[in-house]
C-alpha cells in the first residue's frame, strides 16, 4: 500500500520521511485494512485528515456531527455522494486514531455511533420529511458501541401522515444502504420493528405501544433496551419513550420472559456449534462478546424494573450501574470490563481489514500472526505474538463463560448469606425473575444448603451458582430446590452426591432438571443416592433394558432374602423402586418414549410377578396371565396390574393350594411394607369377579366362558398375555379363549352391548368433582375412547383377519391400518391422541406424585406440567390448547367408527 500510494502521489514520499506521525499512520493503516488502504490510493485527499495532529488526539461529539458538515451534504449537487465521501473520511479518522492508540474501544464506539447519527440526520435532510419523523438507534447504535461493519439498526416513529412517513423512510434506507462503487454509507436495518420485514416501516407511538402491550416477544423487549433517539424530531423521539417505556418496564418481569431469552440464545449456541464456529466466534461463541452483552441485559431487564439507575443502553456503563448498585460483584464487572474491551478491540481488528461483518478467528498461522501484532502483541523469546494472543484469548473467553454461568445467582447467595451488597427486595426480584415463586422458603433451603462447615457444605457453596441455573431453566424450579435439601438431608446422602456433582456439569444438569420435575424422583433418590452417580454415563441411561435383564434382576433381588411373605414383599417393593426412578429417569430427560417406557414398565411388573411365582415353587402346572394395560403391556407408573391364575390338576387338595398359591402372589406383590406397596394388584376380572375363586382349572374357564361370560369379559380376553408361570398351560389357556374372542357372529346386539358398557363406565366412573372434558382417561377422544374404539375393531374383524389380534392397543391401531380395517388417517389421529394424553398422565403423576386422570386445574400446575412437556411459550395455555386439539379430533373418529355417527365411519 505505501509503495501504491507513492506511486499515486509521489510528493508524499518526503513526507514519510520527516513526519513520524504520519508515517506511522500510514504504515498500521496499510498493515490493518486494505480497503481502507485502498481508498486512500484511490483518493490521496484524504489523508488531509493527517495534517491536524491535535484534532486526531480529540474525540468528536455526537453534536459536532450533526452540526459539522449537515447542511453543507444537504445542499450539494450530489448529496448522496458527498453523504458517503463525508462518511468515508470521518471513518478513516476514526479507524487511524483507533490504530494510534489515541482513542480507547469506548471511544472508538461512541464516534461510529456518532457518526452514524450523523448521517441518518444528513439522510433526513435530504429526504426533507413534511411529516414529525425520528429515526431510534437500536442495538449497537443505540448503545453508542458501533464497530467497523456493523448494521446500523433502527426504528422509525412519526406523528401524522402515515403515507409521507413510509416514503421518508425508505428514503432514509435508500440512502443509507445503497450500492455504489464508491460504497455505502452504512448498512442500515429496520428488522427490528414490531412484525418485522412484514411489519410497517414507521408507526405512530402510540401503534408501537399497542403492539408492545399486546404481541411483542421476550427479545423485543430486551432489544427496547439499547433504544435511542438519533436523528429527527426529538419531540417525536420523546412520545415514542413515553409510550414503549411502561412495557419494558413495567415494574415486574414474568419469569417465562427470562426462561425464553435464555434458551433463545441457548438455540443459537447450538446452532453455532453444529456449524463447528462455536470455538472460533468471538462474538456469539462461548466465552464471547454475547456472554457479556447477554447477561448484562438480563440482570437489567430483572432490576431495572425497579430500579431506573441501571438502566443505560451501553454494555460498559451498564456493568458500572449494576456494580454501583450492588448487583454485580465489583471485582466481576472490572474483569468483564477488561474483558468486553478486549473482545471487542479483536472484533474491530477483524473487521477492519476488508469492512465486513466477521466474528471468526481466522484459521492460517499467517493471519492470526497479523491479527495479533495489530493487536500490540510482539514476539519474545518465551513466545510469538500469536501464542501470547491466543493464550490471552483463551483466559478471557475462560473468564467471561465463569462468569455468565454464575452472575445472576452467585450475588444473590452473597445476599442470603449476608455477605453480599443485594437488598433483600433485590434478592427477592432476583429468585422471582428466574422462576422461583416461594421465597421464603427458597432463602430458607439456601440457608440450610449453604449452612456448616462440612466439606459437602463447602463443595455445595461453590456449586450453587450452578445449581440455580440449571434449577431455573427445570419446570418447577421451587420444587427442584426443595428436592435438592431432601436428597442431601444427611451427612452419607451430601456426599454422595457433591461428589457426583463436583466434576460433572453434565450430571448436575440431569439432576436438576429431575429435581425440578418431579416429586416421586425426589423421594426416591432419596432412598437410592447412588442413582446420582447413574446420570453421568448418558450411553448407560439410554439404552433400554429388555425382559431378561429385569428378570435376572428381580431374582437376584429375591435369591438374597429370608424365605418369609415380608421379605419378598420388601424386597420387590426396593426392587421396584430402583427400577421404576431409572425408567423415569429416561423419562423425563426424553431417552425414552411414552412406548418404550410402558414396555418397560410392564417388562418391570412382570419380572417381580415371575420371580415372586419362582419363589413359591408352584406344585402343580399354575400360570398368571396379565390382562388390561399390563396385558398390553402399557403400563403407566398409576396402573394398577390386572391379572388372572390358571393352574391344572384334579382334586380338593389341588384346588386349595392353587388358591392359597394365588393368595400368597397377590400378598407378595401388593403388600404393604415399610417401603410402602410394590404395585396394585387386581384379580377382579376373573369369572364371577370378585366373588369368583382367585384361580381355576383351564376347564373351569372354558366352562364358565361357553355358560355365563358376558360380552364385556370377552372382551377384556383381547388383551389377555402370558406372563409368569407354566408356559404351555398359559399357551393353551390363550388358544382356548380366542374362539369365545374372535368368532363370526359378531352383530349389531353385540356392538350395542359395547357401546352401553363404554358409556356406563363413562357415568360411573367420571368423578363429579372433574371437568370430563378435561380427563385424560376417561374423556372425549382421550384413552378410554381409543381403547374401546380398537377394541370393538378386533372384535368384529379379528375372526376373519387374524393379524390385527394383539394385545397391544398401539399395535392393534398400526395393525388396523395396514390391514384396511381402519384408515391411516384415523389411525394417525387416534395413535398420536393416545400417545399425548398417556405421556401427559404419566407427567401428571410424576410432577407431584399426585394419582390424578385430569388435567390440572390451577394455572401453576399446568405450567409445570406444559414445561414437562416441552413447552417454553405459554406452557399452561400451550398444553390445554393442544390436549382440545387432539382429543377432539380423535373424537370425531371415534364418533364415526365406534358409534357410527359420521358418513364413512365403521357400521
Amino acid at each position: 500500500m505505501v509503495l501504491r500510494l507513492i506511486e499515486a502521489a509521489p510528493a508524499l514520499g518526503e513526507r514519510l520521511v520527516a513526519d513520524e506521525l504520519f508515517r506511522t499512520a500510514v504504515v498500521q493503516m496499510a498493515a490493518a485494512s486494505r480497503s481502507l488502504s485502498d481508498a486512500f490510493v484511490a483518493d490521496p485527499t484524504l489523508l488531509a485528515i493527517l495534517d491536524d495532529a491535535a484534532d486526531l488526539r480529540s474525540e468528536r461529539s455526537d453534536e459536532s456531527y450533526r452540526a459539522s458538515r449537515i447542511e453543507a451534504i444537504a445542499t450539494a449537487d450530489d448529496p448522496r455522494a458527498a453523504l458517503r465521501r463525508w462518511k468515508r473520511r470521518e471513518l478513516l479518522r476514526i479507524a487511524v486514531r483507533d490504530l494510534l492508540h489515541l482513542a480507547d474501544l469506548a471511544a472508538v464506539g461512541r464516534e461510529l455511533s456518532a457518526l452514524a447519527d450523523g448521517c441518518l440526520e444528513a439522510a433526513l435532510h435530504i429526504t426533507a420529511p413534511r411529516t414529525p419523523f425520528a429515526v431510534i438507534g437500536m442495538g449497537k447504535l443505540g448503545g453508542n458501541e458501533l464497530n467497523y461493519a456493523s448494521d446500523v439498526d433502527v426504528l422509525f416513529v412519526h406523528q401524522g401522515d402515515d403515507a409521507e412517513a413510509v416514503r421518508v423512510a425508505k428514503a432514509v434506507l435508500s440512502i443509507m444502504s445503497e450500492p455504489t462503487p464508491a460504497g455505502i454509507v452504512f448498512r442500515t436495518d429496520a428488522n427490528l420493528r414490531p412484525e418485522g420485514r412484514s411489519g410497517a416501516l414507521s408507526r405512530s407511538p402510540a401503534a408501537f405501544a399497542s403492539y408492545y402491550s399486546r404481541w411483542a416477544q421476550p427479545w423485543e423487549l430486551q432489544a427496547l433496551i439499547k433504544a435511542r433517539f438519533v436523528a429527527g424530531e426529538p419531540g417525536v423521539g420523546n412520545a415514542f419513550f413515553d409510550a414503549v417505556r411502561p412495557h419494558l418496564w413495567s415494574g415486574s418481569i414474568d419469569p417465562d420472559t427470562i426462561r425464553e431469552i435464555r434458551d433463545l440464545k441457548l438455540r443459537g449456541e447450538a446452532l453455532l456449534r453444529e456449524r463447528g464456529l462455536d470455538s472460533r466466534e468471538i462474538k456469539r461463541g462461548v466465552g464471547g462478546i454475547r456472554d457479556i452483552e447477554f447477561a448484562v441485559q438480563l440482570l437489567q431487564l430483572v432490576h431495572g424494573q425497579s430500579d431506573p439507575a441501571v438502566r443505560a443502553t451501553g454494555t460498559l456503563e451498564a456493568l458500572r450501574q449494576l456494580a454501583r448498585q450492588g448487583y454485580v460483584e465489583a471485582d466481576t464487572a472490572s474483569r468483564l470490563s477488561i474483558a468486553y474491551g478486549f473482545l471487542r478491540r479483536v472484533e474491530h481488528m477483524l473487521q477492519l481489514h476488508d469492512e465486513q461483518q466477521t466474528y471468526a478467528l481466522p484459521t492460517s498461522a499467517a493471519a492470526l500472526d497479523r491479527l495479533a501484532r495489530l493487536l500490540g502483541y510482539e514476539d519474545t523469546p518465551r513466545a510469538t505474538a500469536r501464542q501470547q494472543f491466543e493464550d490471552s484469548l483463551s483466559r478471557d473467553r475462560a473468564t467471561v463463560r465463569g462468569i455468565h454461568e454464575r452472575l445472576f445467582f452467585q450475588p444473590l447467595l452473597d445476599a442470603i448469606a449476608g455477605t453480599g451488597e443485594m437488598s433483600r427486595e433485590a434478592t427477592a426480584d432476583r429468585l422471582a425473575a428466574f422462576g422461583f415463586k416461594d421465597i421464603k422458603r427458597t432463602q430458607a433451603a439456601l440457608d440450610e444448603l449453604a449452612g456448616g462447615y462440612s466439606r459437602s457444605a463447602r463443595l455445595m457453596r461453590q456449586m450453587f451458582p450452578t445449581l440455580l441455573e440449571y434449577l431455573s431453566r427445570s419446570p418447577d424450579p421451587d420444587l427442584g430446590l426443595l428436592q435438592l435439601r431432601l436428597i442431601t438431608d444427611s451427612p452419607v446422602r451430601a456426599n454422595q452426591v457433591t461428589a457426583a456433582l463436583r466434576d460433572t456439569p453434565a450430571t448436575t444438569e440431569r439432576l436438576c432438571r429431575l429435581l425440578g420435575s418431579s416429586l416421586p424422583v425426589g423421594q426416591w433418590l432419596r432412598h437410592v443416592p447412588d442413582a446420582v452417580n447413574g446420570l453421568v454415563d448418558i450411553d448407560t441411561l439410554r439404552a433400554a433394558k429388555d425382559h431378561d435383564s429385569y428378570l435376572s434382576e428381580a431374582r437376584r433381588s429375591l435369591h438374597w432374602r429370608d424365605d418369609t411373605e415380608d421379605a419378598r414383599a420388601g424386597a420387590l417393593r426396593r426392587f421396584k423402586l430402583r427400577e421404576e426412578l431409572r425408567i423415569a429417569i429416561r423419562d423425563l430427560l426424553d431417552l425414552a418414549d411414552v412406548s418404550t417406557v410402558g414396555t418397560e414398565l410392564s417388562s418391570l411388573a412382570e419380572a417381580a410377578v415371575s420371580s415372586a411365582l419362582a419363589a413359591r415353587q408352584p406344585p402343580m402346572p399354575f400360570s398368571v396371565i396379565a390382562m388390561g394395560r399390563f396385558g398390553g403391556a402399557e403400563l403407566s407408573y398409576v396402573s394398577d396390574l390386572d391379572v388372572l391364575f390358571v393352574y391344572d390338576g384334579d382334586g380338593h387338595r389341588v384346588d386349595e393350594a392353587a388358591e392359597s398359591l394365588a393368595m400368597g402372589l397377590l400378598d407378595d406383590i401388593g403388600a404393604r411394607t415399610v417401603d410402602g406397596r410394590a404395585w396394585e394388584i387386581d384379580a377382579r376380572l376373573r369369572p364371577e369377579g370378585g366373588k369368583g375363586r382367585l384361580s381355576r382349572t383351564l376347564d373351569g374357564y372354558v366352562t364358565y366362558w361357553s355358560r355365563w361370560a358376558d360380552t364385556w369379559e370377552f372382551q377384556s380376553l383381547l388383551r389377555a398375555r402370558y406372563v409368569a408361570g407354566d408356559v404351555d398351560l398359559a399357551r393353551r389357556f390363550l388358544a382356548a379363549s380366542e374362539p369365545f374372542v374372535y368368532h363370526p357372529e359378531f352383530g349389531a346386539s353385540k356392538v350395542d352391548e359395547i357401546r352401553r358398557m363404554k358409556r356406563r363406565i363413562e357415568n360411573e366412573r367420571l368423578p363429579r368433582s372433574e371437568n370430563p372434558a378435561e380427563d385424560l382417561k376417561l374423556g372425549p377422544g382421550t384413552l378410554s375412547d381409543i381403547e374401546f374404539t380398537v377394541q370393538l375393531l378386533q372384535l368384529r374383524h379379528g375372526f376373519e383377519v387374524e393379524a390385527i389380534r394383539t394385545p397391544s392397543t398401539m399395535s392393534a391401531l398400526g395393525l388396523l391400518a395396514s390391514e384396511g380395517v381402519l384408515t391411516e388417517q384415523d389411525a394417525d389421529v387416534l395413535s398420536t391422541a393416545y400417545r399425548f394424553c398417556e405421556r401427559t398422565r404419566n407427567y401428571r403423576y410424576l410432577h407431584l406424585g399426585k394419582v390424578t386422570d385430569s388435567l390440572p386445574r390451577s394455572d401453576e400446575d399446568a405450567e409445570h406440567l406444559g414445561r414437562m412437556l416441552g413447552w417454553v411459550e405459554h406452557p399452561g395455555d400451550t398444553l390445554r390448547a393442544e390436549f382440545a386439539r387432539l382429543t377432539g379430533a380423535a373424537r370425531q373418529v371415534v364418533e364415526g367408527v365406534f358409534y357410527g355417527h359420521t358418513a364413512g365411519g365403521e357400521q
